[in-house]
C-alpha cells in the first residue's frame, strides 16, 4: 500500500525495551528513491538528540497506533555511531552504521535492498519466510549509479527539504511538491504529489521518480521529461480518496510508461490516508 510520507511524521519508533523517539524526517536515496533512514528525535533518555534508524530494523508498522516497531534496544541506539543529522551523510558513515548493527549493505545488489525488494532481507532474523519476492522487483532491472559511486560520495537527501520544490516541465513551470507517496514494506518512493494551484486552480497530479529528468538541488527545482499539456491532461489525484491500482495503470498509460509494480504483483494496491 502507498502512504503519504507527511502522515508518518510524529510516528513513534518502539525499541524492544521502550520508545526511541518520534519520526521527524526521512533520508531517501536520490538514486533509487527509497527511504534509507528515519530521522528520529529521541526523548529525554538520550539527551533529546536526533538519530538515524534504518528500515532494516523496522517490523510491520502499526498504523492505527502510529508506531513503527524496531528490533533494536535503546542502549544500542545510545551507544551507536554518532551521525550529525544536520549534515549530509556519506557512504563511509553508512558503512560504519551498518557494521555496528550487523546489517548487510543495501547498495550494489541490483534490488531496492541488496538483491531484494524488502529491507528485512538484510537482517535474517527479521525476514518473513512465508513472503515471496516478486518476480520483477520495481527497480531490480534499473541500472543505478550507486553501484559505481565512491564510498565517501553523498547520496542521501532530506524528504522535508524536497517539499515545496518547484516542478518544471519541458516547456515551463507546472507546480511544486505537495507530498510524497511511499510504499510501505519496501519504503520506495512511488510518486511526488504536485500541487498546480498557481497554474490550474488547485489541480493535483502525481509524478513518478522515473519521469524525472534532472534535479537541481541547489535551486530546489525538479525537471521532468513531460510537457505541461501532458501533465495538465493527466488523471487528477485526490488525496482524500483511495488510489487504486487501476487508477495507477491509467496514469502510467497516459504518459506511455510501464508501471513500477511487478507483473505478478497484487492488482489492488491502494493509497491509505491516515
Amino acid at each position: 500500500m502507498l502512504r503519504d510520507m507527511k502522515d508518518m511524521e510524529g510516528f513513534a519508533i518502539g525499541a524492544t525495551d521502550g520508545t526511541i523517539g518520534q519520526v521527524k524526517d526521512f533520508y531517501f536515496d536520490d538514486d533509487a528513491w527509497v527511504i534509507r533512514y528515519f530521522v528520529v528525535e529521541t526523548g529525554s533518555w538520550h539527551s533529546s538528540r536526533r538519530v538515524l534508524i534504518s528500515p532494516v530494523s523496522i517490523g510491520p508498522p502499526n498504523w492505527a497506533e502510529k508506531l513503527l516497531p524496531a528490533t533494536i534496544r535503546q542502549d544500542q541506539v545510545k551507544n551507536g555511531p554518532d551521525i550529525d543529522t544536520d549534515k549530509p551523510v556519506s557512504r563511509q558513515q553508512e558503512m560504519g552504521y551498518s557494521g555496528y548493527y550487523g546489517y548487510a549493505n543495501y547498495w550494489g545488489g541490483g534490488g531496492l535492498w541488496g538483491a531484494g525488494l524488502y529491507p528485512d532481507i538484510l537482517q535474517a532474523g527479521l525476514r518473513d519466510p512465508n513472503r515471496k519476492e516478486p518476480n520483477q522487483p520495481s527497480r531490480s532491472l534499473r541500472k543505478t549509479a550507486s553501484e559505481t559511486r565512491r564510498q565517501n560520495e553523498l547520496h542521501l537527501r532530506s524528504a522535508n527539504q524536497v517539499m515545496r520544490y518547484y516542478i518544471h516541465a519541458t516547456d515551463g513551470d507546472i507546480g511544486h511538491v505537495q507530498g510524497i507517496l511511499v510504499e510501505d514494506g519496501t519504503w520506495a518512493i512511488r510518486y511526488l504529489v504536485v500541487n498546480t494551484s498557481n497554474w490550474w486552480l488547485g489541480h493535483e497530479v502525481l509524478i513518478a521518480p522515473e519521469w524525472i529528468d534532472h534535479i537541481f538541488w541547489e535551486e530546489s527545482k525538479v525537471v521532468v521529461a513531460l510537457s505541461r499539456q501532458a501533465v495538465k491532461n493527466a488523471p487528477a489525484y485526490d488525496s482524500k480518496r483511495t488510489l487504486l491500482r487501476a487508477q495507477e495503470k491509467l496514469l502510467h498509460a497516459h504518459y506511455g510508461h510501464s508501471g513500477y509494480w511487478a507483473i505478478d504483483a497484487e492488482p489492488d494496491s491502494k493509497v491509505v490516508n491516515a
